[in-house]
């Protein structure tokens, strides 16, 4: 009898036994629905690390920090598995009120806010923080500010030194860790952020400085193009995501401008966890799958998306990493091809 070739891998019930979180995952990639999709995305992540060839990006999207998760990030940075990292403002400044010994309380969303207002308490859905911390330390990013020598930078450059910063003061960040271990951040929307009032702070002192995003494009760009090969973690959209699949793009077509046709550098692996859904066309629900007509995802390369709250499923692929991945990936330091720029 001719084999059915749609009844080929059969889906295995998970059993009630004890085992490791890198195990559970492996088990659910075998069963269906966004389970599947977590083990699959947590399956591509060790094929990308495995990969020699590969440079990671990865985009952090939303306000991760202030829900507990900035220090699986870091770890991530900390030990090689994240070569380039992409950001919003809010997730690399509001780690930052915790590592300066500061709080986030467990709050409600089911509360009198300007009962809030009245008691300088800021809400994150259902985390509190005191608005008197946060402007602490919207306080030292513009003390680094008014430190900085006026001039151009791009945010690789500024979170650079920032980091550097950081590091000297013994406060240790997401950018902290980035700049020990040699990793570009890039944050294109950095002023939507604590770090747009730093600067409007240090602005109103009489130090004005310039964030190119140009030049900043430019830099991610030349990053991807002495890669020999690109893969992408995105947890949620936004300008991230969006921002890390146009280098795909200009790859394409700055070799055109070369005469060379047809020539495209697609990211080989890609994962994503997102709430977002496609139907509504957005960029943040797009998926890995609608990237391939853009040249942003390779048309045979391993990709997966996973429809989660990332406060869920990225403890769990990280504590799976850290079990499983024995062998430490080498940091690429890549930060080294954007400080020429900076003189030193």
């Amino acid at each position: 009898m001719e084999e059915n070739p749609y009844l080929r891998e059969r889906l295995v019930s998970i059993e009630v036994r004890s085992r490791r979180i890198s195990e559970l995952l492996h088990s659910m990639a075998r069963t269906a629905y966004q389970g599947r999709k977590l083990g699959e995305v947590y399956e591509i992540m060790l094929k990308m690390f495995e990969d020699p060839k590969v440079t990671v990006f990865m985009g952090l999207a939303a306000s991760m920090s202030v829900a507990g998760m900035w220090k699986l990030v870091k770890w991530m940075v900390d030990e090689g598995f994240v070569d380039v990292l992409v950001s919003t403002g809010a997730n690399i400044s509001e780690d930052i009120i915790e590592a300066m010994g500061f709080s986030y309380y467990m709050g409600s969303p089911y509360v009198d806010d300007s009962e809030l207002l009245k008691y300088k308490v800021d809400r994150f859905y259902d985390v509190f923080v005191s608005e008197l911390d946060y402007r602490k330390m919207e306080e030292l990013i513009a003390e680094f500010i008014k430190g900085l020598d006026s001039g151009i930078y791009s945010t690789a450059e500024f979170l650079y030194l920032f980091g550097r910063f950081l590091d000297e003061r013994g406060i240790d960040a997401i950018v902290t860790s980035a700049y020990r271990s040699g990793v570009p951040v890039f944050s294109p929307a950095l002023v939507d952020s604590g770090y747009g009032i730093a600067a409007v702070l240090a602005a109103r002192e009489g130090k004005r400085l310039v964030l190119d995003m140009v030049k900043d494009f430019d830099q991610l760009v030349r990053i991807a193009e002495h890669s020999e090969e690109t893969a992408v973690i995105y947890i949620g959209g936004g300008v991230p995501k969006d921002t890390i699949n146009l280098v795909a793009v200009a790859q394409t077509l700055l070799a055109e401008k070369r005469g060379i046709h047809d020539y495209y550098k697609p990211h080989k692996y890609a994962v994503q966890v997102t709430t977002d859904m496609p139907q509504w066309g957005g960029l943040s629900g797009a998926t890995l799958e609608e990237a391939v007509s853009w040249g942003k995802t390779s048309p045979t390369g391993p990709k997966a998306t996973v429809h989660v709250d990332a406060t869920i499923a990225l403890p769990l692929l990280v504590h799976a990493i850290a079990e499983e991945v024995v062998t430490r990936r080498p940091k690429k330091r890549l930060v080294s091809l954007i400080l020429p720029d900076l003189g030193r």
